[in-house]
């Protein structure tokens, strides 16, 4: 008969195996209006451009007009466009295109007050036009700063030329510029601590780390109308800070928006991507924002004019962990029993051994298990896992504490390897166990599965 602590292991083997998941994606630099309406026709409009714009570095924008119908790229379409950005508006100018796709090529200059517009200009309403010794072209003071920019469109022109439309109605798409804000903060010894924001939406304001309260707060400018929320697909920040900083590690964290709890698939946690940084996910999609909305509308009577985030550490079980191979071929998911490791006290290391592109458990796969710390092997061992999940057992002793390896080498005697950082706490320690660091020689690429509920 299996016993109790057995038959533990053997769970959170199958819950390795059989994980809950969904996947966010990261970011945005594209936007589509869909159903618009001119002379009959439905149209698509998107508009595409880069999330950074380095300066003196070109980048582009397109504005693409398709035929819902046909499939096709609209013909002869001239759009009045307006670009805002945080309620100012930086131009509002005609373009034409032939072909139903409009390139701006953008060019950062120093040295210009405003920006000049290059290209050829028609006769009828003086729109910009491209050719292929003259493209349209935008060169000076333009994209300077991070946030949310506010693109009006109308179809002015659509089939001839000379199709001129007098109101085809106002459509409105918005695009982020990343934007990467620095803080400092005091620890709880007063010691400064640098904190990074990135924020793929606009731009981040009050930033504040509380050490009493074991918990980060920041805010950020956001239009809660139905106008603005129908084409906001994802709501994306980041918060980077040293993984040295032991006081605000945690294996996992409680996301707040105005006071809401999220969705525990609206906050991750992410070791993996800088060397240096632990960075903590806010990513919100839309049924997610309109959740919040309708949760707000119980109690207030208008709605605010930002998002504020809350940070919390919070004591619930991150597992798995997951770390792919340098070549992404395999996935390992990783957790441990008891939570808390402790010298003398025995830990299973329960993992499983996946496909990294399909997701599915190797049946059968060979691995090596070491444990090094301070550089040193402290134990090796070899396996198979016949179903791909398995576990190791392993006891720590006194003098066998601190930052800890756990390695996945050879696995599936392909010479293929990754690993994980724990740290082993004394029987004194208060904080006995936190997630550090994945190696980067070993990890490129990270996608996180989560539960969807609260």
């Amino acid at each position: 008969m299996m016993s109790f602590k057995n038959f533990g292991i053997f769970a959170l083997v199958a819950c390795l195996l059989f994980p809950a998941s969904s996947v966010y994606g990261h970011g945005f630099g594209i936007d589509t209006i869909s159903s618009v309406d001119v002379q009959g026709k439905q149209l698509s409009i998107s508009v595409e451009m880069p999330m950074y714009f380095e300066s003196d570095q070109e980048g582009q924008i397109t504005i693409t007009a398709t035929e819902d119908e046909t499939k096709e790229n609209a013909k002869n379409v001239t759009f009045l466009i307006g670009l805002f950005h945080k309620d100012e508006m930086i131009f509002r100018n005609y373009f034409f295109t032939d072909n139903g796709v409009l390139p701006i090529k953008i060019t950062p200059k120093q040295g210009y007050d405003n920006f000049v517009i290059r290209g050829e200009q028609d006769s009828l309403l003086g729109a910009w036009h491209g050719t292929e010794s003259n493209p349209v072209e935008i060169v000076g003071p333009l994209f300077t700063s991070g946030g949310l920019y506010n693109f009006e469109i109308e179809i002015r022109t659509i089939d001839e030329p000379t199709n001129i439309i007098e109101d085809s109605g106002i459509y409105y798409a918005d695009l982020s510029l990343i934007e990467t804000v620095s803080f400092i903060e005091q620890d709880s010894e007063n010691n400064d601590v640098e904190f990074r924001s990135k924020s793929y939406f606009d731009t981040i304001s009050n930033f504040n780390y509380d050490y009493e309260a074991n918990q980060v707060t920041f805010e950020m400018p956001f239009d809660w109308s139905e106008k603005q929320m129908s084409h906001v697909n994802v709501v994306h920040v980041e918060t980077h800070f040293p993984k040295e900083f032991v006081e605000f590690l945690a294996p996992s964290y409680s996301g707040y928006v105005n006071g809401i709890k999220l969705f525990k698939s609206s906050i991750s946690v992410d070791d993996y991507t800088e060397d240096d940084e632990r960075i903590v996910h806010f990513v919100l999609l839309q049924d997610h924002l309109r959740y919040l909305k309708n949760e707000m509308k119980k109690d207030l009577d208008n709605y605010p004019e930002n998002m504020i985030f809350t940070i919390s550490m919070s004591k619930d079980k991150a597992f798995p962990l997951e770390a792919y191979t340098k070549s992404e071929d395999f996935k390992i998911n990783l957790s441990w029993d008891p939570l808390e490791v402790e010298p003398g006290v025995d830990t299973n290391f329960i993992f499983t051994i996946r496909d990294g592109r399909t997701n599915e458990p190797l049946r059968s796969s060979d691995y090596t298990f070491v444990i090094i710390q301070n550089g040193e092997e402290i134990h090796r061992v070899s396996g198979k896992a016949q179903v791909g999940g398995e576990f190791e057992k392993f006891t720590f002793t006194e003098e066998q504490t601190g930052p800890t390896i756990i390695k996945f080498e050879n696995i599936r005697n392909t010479g293929q390897e990754t690993e994980f950082v724990l740290v082993v706490a004394p029987e004194f320690g208060t904080i006995a166990l936190l997630i550090l660091v994945i190696s980067t020689m070993s990890v490129i690429f990270v996608t996180r599965k989560t539960s969807l509920n609260i």
